[in-house]
């Protein structure tokens, strides 16, 4: 296969789902990385000898990790919105700004407001007036009513008069109890217009930092309108979902690692703790969500963010481990293996040691076999097998050149810290340097 220059021929290999992905990446690793001569590709070409790599399968254990994507969010996170409809009137702070509790953040026109509350402060003292004089009246019929009562003890007032008297005291009575209400209620009501005058003034519910500003002065807001979100950004969370089988493997308090920039050169990992998962699934899903929590101190997350997360749930049993590349599937059986090349080791040593840039040759062609093989468990970069041994080399690169019914290939025989950094690679990235390779070399002009 000949590699072309045009990008278009190379998208569309790099679709996803397309395996031409594979040929590509075989055949620049295998001849662009190390700067094979074309005269050696041409007579691998003619004489249908593909060129592969391999890898020493090992003995032991992996991290079982589960790869998810979460969306991050800040500690407290609180989305900002006024109680009462107005028109704003001032904005004192701006995207960033940190502030605390209680401080003031906009205020609306209030005019409406304050007109309201001293309406009902003036009921609430025409009440407490009302209620003076109903007081003061059934005080001066309290002391008559005593008075009267005295004479007619002695026989000097009449029943009729004793009578009257103590009629005029209930209603006296209940005068003041209705106007004790009354003021109960006209202070209620100033209470309420003093409240509804105070959130002209929106304060910071919580410590935090402000972000999403969406007030300006003059703009007519309501209890809907989001004006801000406030949270704290040095403690932040990221909301996953887990699916009903995860929910075996993944408990509250395992360990997890936040990628940062992955797959570029700032990548950074940032170590966190699953917090707490929901107990309740979604009826349609059978999902539910688990939260993550991490510190960020340097606030490098930012709410919002679409993140991927390694979640480590514990060690696979020891058993033979292979590069996750060394896996291929059989597209006519579906059944899953690896290409071995039983000869290394006996008849061909391997490379002692590989520098990428001396890199060791390939072998004279050789015998290789597909190997039906048992996945026990899969790890981010590594997989454990059963169904060959520790020790055995096994095709990592190039697979597709395998799969055509040929049973021969020349070798390269590589170190795994080489597979892996090699199996990071994204597909823009490798695409960029196999176009770069295609590229011929510019010509300073003499």
């Amino acid at each position: 296969m000949i590699l072309t220059s045009s990008s278009k021929w190379f998208s569309r290999l790099f679709m996803p789902g397309n395996t031409g992905i594979l040929l590509i990446f075989s055949i620049f690793i295998l001849t662009g990385c190390y700067g094979e001569s074309s005269d050696e590709n041409t007579q691998e070409q003619e004489g249908m000898i593909p060129a592969v790599e391999a890898v020493k399968a090992k003995y032991g254990s992996l991290p079982l990790t589960e790869r998810l994507s979460g969306t991050v969010r800040a500690e407290n996170q609180v989305i900002l919105s006024p109680e009462i409809s107005g028109k704003i009137q001032q904005v004192y702070v701006q995207d960033g700004d940190q502030v605390q509790k209680g401080a003031p953040l906009v205020k609306l026109e209030d005019d409406q407001y304050r007109e309201q509350y001293q309406q009902a402060q003036a009921g609430s003292n025409i009440t407490k007036a009302q209620l003076k004089q109903a007081q003061s009246r059934l005080k001066q019929l309290e002391g008559q009513l005593g008075r009267i009562q005295q004479l007619r003890d002695k026989g000097l007032s009449s029943e009729q008069e004793y009578e009257n008297i103590l009629s005029q005291v209930e209603s006296a009575r209940a005068d003041v109890d209705l106007a004790q209400a009354q003021l109960e209620q006209a202070q209620a009501t100033m209470q309420e217009q003093q409240n509804q005058l105070a959130k002209t003034t929106i304060r910071a519910p919580i410590s935090g930092t402000v972000g999403q500003r969406n007030a300006e002065v003059g703009m007519q807001v309501n209890t809907s309108t989001q004006l801000f979100i406030i949270g704290n950004l040095e403690e932040v969370k990221i909301e996953v979902v887990l699916t009903e089988n995860m929910l075996n493997e993944i408990n509250v308090g395992q360990r997890a690692i936040v990628y940062l920039n992955r797959g570029s050169e700032n990548e950074r990992p940032i170590e966190a703790t699953v917090a707490r998962i929901s107990p309740f699934l979604n009826n349609v899903t059978r999902s539910t969500e688990a939260e993550i929590e991490v510190e960020n101190n340097e606030t490098l997350l930012k709410p919002g963010m679409f993140v991927p997360i390694d979640i480590l749930y514990g060690d696979s049993r020891q058993a033979t481990l292979v590069p996750t590349s060394a896996i291929y599937s059989d597209p006519n059986t579906g059944n899953e293996g690896v290409f071995v090349a039983p000869s290394i080791g006996l008849e061909i040593q391997p490379a002692d040691s590989v520098n990428p840039n001396n890199p060791p040759p390939l072998t004279e062609p050789t015998d290789v076999q597909f190997k039906e093989v048992e996945v026990i468990a899969r790890g981010r970069m590594e997989v454990a097998i059963a169904g060959i041994e520790p020790g055995t080399w096994v095709v990592t690169v190039g697979q597709n050149l395998l799969s055509e019914g040929r049973s021969r290939a020349r070798v390269r025989t590589v170190d795994w810290e080489r597979i892996f950094s090699m199996q990071q690679l994204q597909r823009q990235d490798l695409l960029r340097q196999v176009l770069d390779r295609q590229t011929p070399p510019q010509q300073n002009p003499s």
